[in-house]
């Protein structure tokens, strides 16, 4: 499973058991971990995306729906809840996201660990 996690994949991902304000249950998600790091790590970092998008917070990123990333609809990553998950936690690959999109969670990146100087 490992091997066909890749670096802005989009999965189905099991957040449960989770406790607090962490999400729950089956949901996607997508993978921001570069695939230098994911062939080394045992676990694998995602954003998990939500088809609320009018609860958007801030900094979340609107995905809209389309053929390459097949989301069921237009999607928010919620940047502030990455997370790391053992591979056993993917169920399936929905699709993948666009390099416009990854550049926005990039740029997201670099600030929330504030990597610019």
């Amino acid at each position: 499973m490992k091997d066909t996690v890749t670096y802005g994949s989009i999965w189905w991902v099991s957040f449960a058991p989770s406790t607090g304000h962490e999400f729950q249950g089956r949901r996607p998600a997508a993978v921001i971990q570069a695939d230098t790091a994911l062939r080394r790590a045992n676990l694998v970092t995602v954003m998990p995306l939500t088809s609320q998008v009018t609860k958007s917070h801030g900094d979340d990123i609107l995905i809209k729906a389309d053929k390459r990333n097949n989301l069921y609809a237009d999607s928010l990553v919620k940047v502030h809840h990455i997370e790391s998950f053992d591979c056993a936690r993917f169920l399936k690959q929905i699709g993948h996201m666009n390099n416009g999109d990854m550049e926005k969670i990039r740029e997201y990146l670099t600030v929330h660990f504030a990597l610019k100087t």
